[in-house]
């Protein structure tokens, strides 16, 4: 199937007037009649001019050409193949062979038959296909030879092949030196390179293509296949045998494969096989010494071309011969016919070869047909399946660059832009970064072929891609720098002076922002075109794309902060419900429908969806304010396409919702990042003057404001989160149109977490601030309405973030937020805890409200997560503030006892059991790094409950087993705490306090007994409780050393700083109570033992007791009538009394309390 290009170079005249008049037609034998068609070219925005005039022509009148059908086999020959055609002329037959190889120096012929001009009027001579070899030579980087005569101001050109030159030498020994020469320079290892029988396979198939062209009466058919030929005639077995292989591969004749200069000529008919070998093939006579046959009225000198034309292009004057096959009629007066391997790419050579046969001939236009392994087919979109073809995409972004080179942008701006959006669209923005290495696909060079005349040079390269040994980012580098096709022509521009022809190589990106740049390059190019193009150009106001185009603020305080975004979205959302119905509006006054519109509506999507991923990559590399200004230009570019839209695709809407997200990500990172504000302000108004022109493209049919709401970049927290919270919101609305939520369930999914974690986020913002409004309240004064607010506006963002992430089944974060949540509960109930008069102070009824809150959110959250599986360190951290709360309950109501409302037996109840529910939840023997707190805050609620047994026996008159069990729940919580307090290493203080605790109440005990026994039992105890504390006095000891060591070294050590400095005032007065009391205990035990000798005198070991505690007691009398001692010098006293009691007092210790 034939596919109609248009010529993009030359300007082709009126079908019927200019077109027939500069290709009149002269059948043999007529008189020259001069016939020009000039124009003028824009190569690159460069004029190029071109005049050619036809000074004889062979050719028959014009054929209409025939389409051919799909699946056509021209492997198989038509009926009328290599016959004579008053159509098609010689054109046929001598596209096989070359007929500059039996007649090498065709340029004599031509001069011979324009003697008048040559020396003259001409300043070149020669075959059309040398013409096309010199112009190309810029592009390629195969071998030219060529053979140059001069006549005067003339230079005749015709090819020289030297490796025939070189192969006919060996026998004639002729031309030894040029061989030389050629081996030293160029070749070393010259050797004769043979034609492939792919070449000959090519030819064969061409020709039958023009064959099958030939439309009419006289239009070829098929022949019969090779089964067919044999049951209709078996005359001629090797005939028909030939004929049916044709054109399967075939053993080339001896006269072409071996001996080029063995006889092929014969009077006898060949078959089609052979028919190509014997037209290509040299006669055997020809050599250099007899260049030419004696003819009729020639001298020896023939014109073989078909069309003589006299060619200037640019200032030189050409004669040119010619023998392209020219069809017309109908729509087509004058076209070329090209058949085109499918899967050889065309390249920047093929197309320069086509455009040059059209130029001079003066053909506007060409058609090309498509065929695979001789198969035709339909002509493909090379674009379509990109996944597929990416090996085409540097044929692709040739093809289209030279289109845009080749065009007048004012004159065919359809064109310009439907090429720049092709171009855009070859790069995908989406695609792994994997990709973007050299090793890609994208970036091989698929250029297999330069075009059918250079595949013949037997010195090119066939596959047309660089040596192997070059680099490709230096080819890369090359092709980069190329501004336009003039260039080409200078090589010392360029490093690599045998690559700088165009490659079809991709492009190397780097890095995702130049891929991005280079397609929004393309987009701008094809904004222009289409802005050109409308007529409206004059009613707008005029812009300078240097100047750059005003940013409007408005004042915080006139939009009202979150109030004013409320009313922004209501309009947003008014507007996408709009944009359902189809309402258009531009301001520039394109039709809808028009190729304008449909062209910008494309190119502006593919600016956004640029725009998106350039701030999607600065995000990544957390340039907030740069990644803020690249989702603004994208949601300008969207906003103007909604404008221009009249039915939005919900591909569209889903592209919005992802930008509004990415939009409250960037916001959102603005805000936790506020230390770098000035940085991020300066990435943010920065403007390039790419990102300028597109802008302005833009506000030619919207003002762009549509989504201001969302980008602009505030000082403020509050209004940053706001803003962000609200694009989040607004892509979840989108969402909801035209069902996208069900259709991409994965991007609802983060829509719908972003949306509960900003709104946690906001949550925590103002539970923050009225934390710090409750700090700078005077203590007195009641809970105000600012934090009342506060707490509601807080609570209703838990609330919605909660329900979030259970709409999408989160239980994690609808945890973490539940926790939070109790902790604005807990906030609250702070807040009243400092409302009232501290001196007249009760835990109060809204304390123990907002306690209770607080812990059903935590239980709540704790449901939410189910098992500690699930999360472990949430189902910890959930844990441990559901034992703070119950912890800080308890501690309230016991130091502010509500005495007022309930019975002391009532809150002495409550405590213990809002104590034992912190217990419950305060794991002390999981290893973490919260155990050591769990371990203080445990041993701490068992020191409290003891403290609170132990004032309940002191005060409790009465009810003997109520004092009983009294009693032994405070023996059992001292000696917790005790346990507790000996695993921790910085809380010696806390350790002695409760030491002195229990001693205290072993004194108590004592009163109430009546026997010198019991007491001197009880007594024995007390001071065993304090041998017990001299670990604590040792840990005390230690670290007042580490603190008097650490001026001398100058450094603190890590010890230090693990643990909280030593209070030396709680030491002080411990240690004065500790030292009183042991006084008191020797000396009561002092007391008994001596009453107790005077009845029993045969006691040695009471004897010894006696004496040792009689000795301790003087030394600590002593000690304690030292006032000017240190702190430290009266701890190692007490350490070594300490250790002098544990030795003396062992004998009666069996009986001490554990």
């Amino acid at each position: 199937v034939m596919e109609d290009l248009k010529e993009a170079g030359a300007e082709a005249p009126p079908a019927g007037t200019g077109a027939r008049g500069g290709l009149s037609l002269l059948s043999q034998g007529d008189s020259e009649e001069p016939c020009a068609q000039g124009s003028a070219l824009f190569l690159g925005g460069n004029e190029v001019k071109s005049r050619a005039v036809v000074k004889y022509s062979s050719a028959p009148p014009r054929t209409a050409f025939a389409r051919l059908e799909e699946k056509t086999d021209l492997k198989l020959p038509p009926a009328n193949w290599l016959r004579e055609s008053a159509k098609l002329g010689p054109a046929g037959t001598t596209i096989l062979g070359n007929s500059k190889k039996s007649k090498p120096f065709s340029s004599f012929g031509m001069a011979y038959d324009f003697i008048d001009s040559v020396g003259n009027d001409v300043d070149v001579v020669s075959d059309s296909e040398n013409i096309k070899k010199l112009l190309k030579i810029p592009y390629s980087k195969s071998h030219v030879s060529m053979a140059v005569h001069r006549i005067g101001r003339t230079l005749l050109l015709d090819e020289l092949d030297i490796q025939e030159l070189f192969m006919r030498s060996s026998q004639t020994g002729d031309w030894t030196w040029l061989k030389e020469f050629y081996q030293r320079l160029i070749d070393q290892k010259w050797q004769r390179k043979k034609k492939s029988k792919e070449h000959w396979y090519q030819k064969a198939i061409l020709s039958k293509f023009l064959y099958y062209s030939i439309n009419g009466d006289g239009a070829a058919q098929p022949v019969p296949s090779a089964a067919e030929q044999q049951e209709s005639s078996s005359s001629d077995q090797t005939h028909d045998s030939e004929g049916a292989s044709w054109p399967a591969p075939f053993e080339m004749p001896s006269s072409v494969s071996e001996d080029p200069s063995a006889s092929s000529q014969g009077s006898e008919p060949l078959e089609p096989s052979y028919i190509v070998g014997h037209v290509a093939s040299a006669p055997k006579e020809q050599n250099l010494t007899t260049l030419f046959n004696d003819g009729e009225n020639s001298q020896g000198l023939k014109n073989d071309f078909v069309r003589n034309i006299l060619w200037t292009f640019e200032d030189i004057h050409m004669l040119v011969g010619s023998n392209m096959p020219i069809f017309g009629g109908g729509r087509y007066p004058a076209v070329s016919l090209r058949l085109r391997d499918n899967n050889k790419p065309i390249n920047v050579l093929t197309g320069i070869d086509y455009w040059l046969d059209n130029l001079i001939c003066n053909v506007p236009e060409l058609v090309m047909c498509f065929h695979v392994n001789g198969i035709v087919q339909v002509a493909c979109n090379m674009m379509m399946k990109k996944n597929q073809n990416k090996k085409h995409y540097g044929t692709i972004r040739t093809l289209l660059l030279n289109c845009v080179k080749l065009l007048d942008k004012s004159r065919h701006p359809q064109i310009i832009a439907s090429a720049n959006y092709m171009l855009s669209e070859l790069f995908q923005l989406d695609e792994p970064k994997k990709e973007e290495n050299s090793e890609s696909p994208l970036h091989e060079n698929s250029d297999e072929s330069y075009s059918e005349e250079e595949e013949e040079m037997p010195d090119s390269d066939e596959n047309g891609s660089y040596s192997t040994s070059s680099d490709p980012s230096d080819d890369n580098k090359a092709v980069a720098i190329i501004k336009s096709v003039g260039e080409l022509s200078v090589p010392e521009k360029y490093k690599s002076i045998h690559q700088i022809r165009p490659s079809c190589a991709f492009p190397v990106c780097h890095d995702t922002e130049e891929r991005c740049r280079l397609v929004l390059s393309y987009v701008l190019e094809g904004l222009k075109s289409v802005d050109n193009s409308i007529k409206k150009e004059s009613d707008l106001p005029a812009a300078d794309p240097s100047t750059p185009i005003p940013l409007k603020y408005e004042d915080e305080s006139a939009r009202g902060g979150p109030e004013g975004l409320e009313k922004q979205m209501a309009l947003f959302l008014d507007k996408m419900g709009s944009l359902q119905k189809g309402n258009y509006s531009s301001q520039s006054g394109m039709i809808p429908g028009s190729w304008q519109h449909k062209m910008k509506l494309q190119l502006i999507l593919k600016s956004s969806k640029a725009y998106y991923v350039l701030s999607d990559a600065a995000m990544s590399l957390q340039k907030y304010g740069r990644a803020l200004r690249y989702i603004k230009l994208a949601l300008q570019s969207h906003d103007t396409y909604c404008c221009l839209c009249t039915n939005m695709l919900s591909e569209v809407l889903l592209f919005l919702s992802q930008y509004l997200t990415l939009c409250g990500d960037i916001q959102l990172m603005l805000a936790q990042n506020a230390s770098n504000r000035a940085a991020h302000l300066e990435e943010f108004h920065y403007q390039t003057k790419e990102d300028q022109e597109i802008l302005h493209s833009l506000h030619r049919e919207s003002s762009c404001q549509g989504f201001a709401w969302a980008t602009d970049l505030s000082t403020d927290l509050e209004s940053q989160l706001s803003v962000s919270c609200k694009c989040y919101e607004a892509a979840n609305e989108i969402l909801q149109f035209s069902d996208l939520k069900s259709q991409n369930p994965e991007h609802y999914v983060q829509v719908l977490k972003r949306m509960g974690n900003i709104r946690n986020e906001i949550g925590v913002f103002y539970m923050n601030q009225a934390a710090a409004l409750q700090t700078e309240r005077m203590v007195s004064k009641s809970v105000s309405a600012a934090e009342q607010q506060l707490w509601k506006k807080s609570f209703s963002c838990f609330e919605k973030g909660i329900h979030n992430f259970e709409s999408i089944e989160d239980a994690t974060n609808a945890a973490l937020l539940l926790c939070n949540t109790g902790r604005l509960m807990r906030i609250c109930a702070q807040a009243h805890c400092s409302a009232g008069d501290e001196f007249r102070r009760e835990f109060s009824p809204e304390e123990g409200l907002y306690y209770n809150k607080a812990v059903d959110y935590y239980l709540k959250a704790l449901r939410s997560l189910g098992t500690r599986d699930i999360h472990p360190a949430v189902w910890d951290s959930v844990n441990w503030e559901l034992s703070t709360t119950y912890f800080t309950m308890a501690t309230l109501q016991q130091d502010y006892a509500p005495l007022s409302r309930k019975a002391q037996e009532q809150i002495e109840k409550e405590v213990s059991e809002a104590m034992m529910k912190s217990l419950k939840y305060c794991d002390v023997d999981l290893v973490s790094a919260r155990q050591p707190l769990c371990q203080y805050r445990a041993a701490t609620i068992h020191h409290r409950l003891a403290s609170m047994y132990h004032s309940c026996l002191r005060n409790q008159v009465g009810d003997e087993h109520l004092r009983k069990q009294h009693r032994v729940l405070a023996d059992l919580h001292y000696s917790k705490a005790v346990k507790l307090f000996q695993l921790l290493k910085d809380a010696p203080c806390e350790l002695l306090r409760v030491q002195l605790e229990r001693v205290a109440f072993a004194e108590f005990q004592m009163t109430s007994q009546n026997s010198n026994v019991g007491k001197l039992k009880t007594l024995s105890g007390a001071l065993d409780i304090m041998v017990r504390t001299e670990h604590a006095f040792q840990l005390i000891r230690k670290e007042l050393v580490e603190e008097f060591d650490q001026p001398k070294g100058g450094e603190t050590s890590p010890a230090a700083d693990s643990s909280p400095s030593l209070n030396r005032e709680e030491v002080i007065k411990l240690l004065s109570i500790f030292e009183s009391r042991l006084s008191f205990l020797l000396l009561q035990s002092i007391k008994l033992l001596s009453s107790t000798k005077k009845k029993t005198s045969n006691n040695i070991e009471e004897d010894g007791l006696l004496k040792s505690n009689k000795q301790i007691y003087s030394q600590l009398l002593r000690a304690t009538a030292n006032k000017s001692a240190s702190l430290l010098e009266r701890i190692d006293v007490i350490i070594h009394l300490l250790g002098q009691l544990a030795h003396g007092g062992s004998g009666i210790s069996s009986g001490a309390v554990q």
